[in-house]
């Protein structure tokens, strides 16, 4: 172990030492990663958030990563419509919180590397080392066109985001820094303080295509995938490894997404999935999303979209973890075996749901092997 991975074992929760690492996604958006108009006491409120960020501390999570939207998928939910901008959500966060890993997530093109270097330092210090980038490309074509700018071609925003990250890094690291690209120039730039964490924050990405692939390989900490079956999840996680060492010379750590709904007996589960989405599911939002996400962002199957519609009513199109406490302790040992670092968790309702899964979940996982005891776990950090 080199000092640098070592130095980050002992001080960064994205690298610890839990086989199976956790966290949630979308906490900051209205209905998180469930296109559904079921009953639910979540809000995607700074207080409801906090609630979150707090319940996750005690029992462990590693992180907490956003949604970065701008509007709404439309329907009678009018999915995800409702949302915290990502940035000042991670400061706020920070302030109040003592050992959760908060994530940004940065529309590249939407915002200058000059004003995402100075506030993503900023967040930094606040957290005491504990943020980091969630770089996309942006991909919803309403949603870009708002901000006055023509849609990309998607290779081509790669590229873009190929620049954009490497005048954050020279901003981070260097006293003045130039950039003259096909897309981004500065002249004479300058940004102080430098980042809390040494070399940086943590950088992910959850680009599948190819150019999406590449690009978290040559930057990233960590690449984001779909697992659309057990088999395509240990080939994408092989390939990313080989993809990171055999051009860059450097890991890379792999994270998909799933969603959760634990209940005591496993007809309670199921009865339950079958409520959120087939009864009261946004199918006319989940449409929308599928229509726009498959075709830009290069990251399902056509064929994945037309057998697994439901799955992006349930989370996202993310993995299924429904069942008994004991079957999904059972399904997150299946994705930890195709060398999974670890997954973010949606659910329809965080505040109410996270308790539950806490108390019943959490000890299997320990009792497993993919997570250590959370006294042990301070210990090491101490």
């Amino acid at each position: 172990m080199s000092n640098l991975d070592a130095f980050r074992a002992a001080n960064n929760p994205m690298f610890n030492d839990n086989k199976l690492k956790l966290g949630i996604f979308g906490s900051n958006c209205s209905n998180a990663c469930a296109i559904t108009m079921a009953e639910t006491s979540f809000e995607p409120t700074f207080e409801k958030n906090l609630e979150i960020a707090r319940m996750l501390e005690s029992s462990g999570f590693e992180c907490m990563v956003p949604i970065a939207r701008w509007r709404g998928f439309g329907g009678p939910s009018n999915f995800n419509g409702n949302c915290m901008e990502t940035y000042t959500w991670a400061a706020a966060l920070a302030a109040q919180t003592k050992s959760i890993y908060l994530f940004a997530t940065s529309h590249v093109p939407t915002i200058h590397p000059i004003v995402a270097a100075k506030m993503a330092t900023t967040i930094d210090h606040i957290s005491k080392g504990r943020f980091g980038l969630n770089m996309v490309c942006g991909w919803f074509t309403p949603e870009m066109e708002m901000f006055g700018v023509k849609m990309m071609e998607h290779d081509t925003r790669y590229e873009y985001a190929t620049e954009w990250i490497q005048a954050v890094e020279k901003l981070w690291t260097e006293e003045w820094s130039e950039m003259n690209g096909e897309f981004i120039t500065i002249k004479n730039g300058f940004s102080d303080p430098k980042p809390f964490q040494k070399p940086r924050p943590v950088l992910i990405s959850a680009g599948s295509s190819p150019k999406g692939r590449e690009f978290g390989a040559r930057f990233c900490d960590i690449n984001f995938s779909v697992v659309e079956n057990l088999d395509k999840g240990k080939a994408w996680v092989n390939d990313m490894r080989r993809l990171a060492y055999e051009q860059h010379r450097r890991e890379i750590g792999a994270f998909t997404y799933s969603y959760a709904v634990v209940r005591d007996t496993e007809k309670e589960a199921k009865e339950y999935y079958d409520y959120y989405v087939h009864e009261k599911g946004d199918w006319e939002a989940c449409d929308n999303v599928c229509r726009v996400f498959g075709i830009e962002s290069g990251s399902y199957s056509k064929e994945y979209f037309d057998k697994f519609r439901a799955n992006f009513i349930a989370g996202w199109g993310g993995y299924p973890l429904v069942g008994t406490p004991e079957q999904v302790t059972d399904k997150l040992i299946e994705l930890s075996n195709t060398g999974i670092d670890g997954t973010l968790i949606s659910m329809v309702d965080y505040n109410a749901e996270l308790p539950y899964w806490n108390e019943k979940v959490m000890p299997l996982l320990e009792q497993a092997g993919l997570r250590k005891p959370m006294r042990q776990s301070a210990q090491a950090a101490a």
